[in-house]
């Protein structure tokens, strides 16, 4: 996980505003702790502080086009970006290996509207020098977080966190998810939109479980492109065990090359936390021992966690309560994970907003309501699971990727027929007795409990 920080539409001194910028970017370089970049000119300034990930040696930000005109800081992951560099390799000259260039490439031959076409998370600034032109996107469903604000002058400020703006900006909003700002128009354009967002374009269609189960063992095998160490975060629960179970199944290729070569780290790590002795711990070793990875317990304590809670809310950059409290162990874990070494971990958020798992989901009153209220959540999800998965995570230099939030695995999922989600529904449920007659689908059970029978009978075979 990277930062980025940018100042644009400057009306004060540049240089003042470039030593300001270094030392605001400072503030977030928890996040990225491998090194730091920036490019200042009199109209912007792009400052980034980089996790490298993918091409470690090349890949340092801002990265700049051929000419030198267009200047990009991004933080994120751009995992279709080796189909779009062989689609534009004709008519740009890509300078890294960097998986985000690519968006320098479509910037250069689409203006701003381009961000549809990339599959991943992502939040970006991208400065173009001929035109005095910014481009600001986030990505679909605002996995990695982007803020922004004005100072008393009147210069715009972006940036990852809150913290690197609250020193100087009277006001401070969060970018929209799934959205553009373009400096030429000067609006916020949604840019994601979907026919499932309507319960009448998915009423009638026909749930096909065999291509949710390949949408997902895609996503998830996109998600694994990565130069450094990887493991996958497991509570025992199905949704981790799900995510865990397709991991394992491709980590002994390098997807990078299509699988023509061994990873590089092919063993693959799991990770839980909990105090000792917790149900989940058990379960989370159950699914570990099942599925062969090297499995890592990190306990703590209750009086550790509350001592954390201060420092937990400062990278979190929220109250509430909820959110802090699922927080801390995630925080607290993602320390022990850097000290071993890994720099990227799969996890499950997402899964529950997508399938009505949430126990109050078992209330709908009927289909329509059911996928009204799971759409809602997603477009909500990126103040709460997506904030405290990447900050958390972050606090510590750690990346975390949600494969049930891919924007191809969702068009899938969420153009399912809704009454298939509904709890209580015979048909699915006599499947899902058949898939849980498997041991670790029993473990998966235990957490699948609250979820709906669609998402349990639809994906629990995975991790036969």
């Amino acid at each position: 996980m990277c930062s980025i920080f940018g100042v644009l539409d400057i009306k004060t001194d540049a240089g003042e505003l470039r030593k300001k910028a270094l030392e605001l970017s400072r503030l977030m370089r928890h996040r990225g702790p491998d090194w730091s970049g920036i490019y200042a000119c009199d109209k912007a300034i792009l400052a980034h502080e980089r996790l490298s990930i993918v091409d470690v040696n090349a890949g340092a930000q801002p990265l700049y086009n051929e000419k030198k005109t267009h200047a990009l800081a991004v933080n994120g992951e751009i995992y279709n970006h080796q189909a779009l560099r062989a689609e534009y390799a004709d008519r740009y000259q890509f300078q890294t290996g960097s998986d985000c260039e690519v968006i320098l490439a479509l910037y250069q031959e689409k203006g701003p509207d381009f961000l549809d076409e990339l599959e991943g998370m992502f939040a970006f600034a991208l400065y173009d020098s001929e035109k005095d032109a910014y481009l600001i996107g986030r990505d679909h469903i605002g996995i990695i977080p982007l803020y922004m604000g004005h100072d008393e002058f009147g210069n715009f400020y972006v940036a990852s966190e809150m913290k690197a703006l609250t020193p100087v900006c009277r006001t401070i909003q969060e970018f929209p998810a799934g959205s553009y700002l373009w400096s030429k128009d000067g609006e916020i354009r949604q840019y994601y939109q979907r026919d499932w967002f309507d319960y009448d374009a998915v009423k009638d269609n026909v749930t096909d479980k065999n291509e949710l189960r390949q949408a997902l063992e895609e996503s998830v095998k996109s998600h694994l492109m990565s130069d450094v160490p990887y493991g996958v975060l497991l509570s025992g629960g199905l949704d981790s065990s799900v995510i865990s179970a397709i991991t394992k199944k491709f980590a002994a290729r390098r997807v990078e090359d299509q699988e023509r070569s061994e990873a590089w780290w092919p063993q693959l790590h799991s990770f839980a936390v909990g105090l000792e002795g917790s149900p989940d711990l058990k379960a989370a070793q159950e699914v570990a021992n099942h599925l062969g990875t090297v499995h890592h317990e990190i306990h703590f304590t209750v009086q550790e966690g509350l001592d954390a809670i201060r420092d937990v809310i400062y990278h979190i950059e929220t109250y509430d309560v909820t959110t802090i409290r699922a927080s801390t162990p995630m925080y607290l874990m993602s320390r022990k994970i850097k000290a071993m070494g890994i720099k990227m971990v799969l996890s499950g958020e997402g899964s529950d907003e997508v399938f009505g798992g949430y126990l109050y989901f078992h209330k709908a009153p009927n289909a329509k309501e059911l996928h009204e209220e799971t759409v809602r959540k997603l477009q909500a999800l990126h103040m709460y699971d997506c904030a405290r998965a990447n900050k958390a995570m972050s606090a510590w230099g750690v990346e975390a990727r949600v494969p049930f939030l891919d924007k191809k695995f969702l068009d899938v999922a969420m153009r399912i027929n809704p009454q298939d989600k509904m709890c209580g529904n015979a048909k699915w449920k006599n499947t899902c007795c058949v898939n849980v007659s498997n041991p670790i689908c029993r473990q998966a059970w235990r957490g699948a409990r609250k979820s709906s029978s669609l998402m349990v009978s639809a994906i629990a075979g995975l991790i036969r």
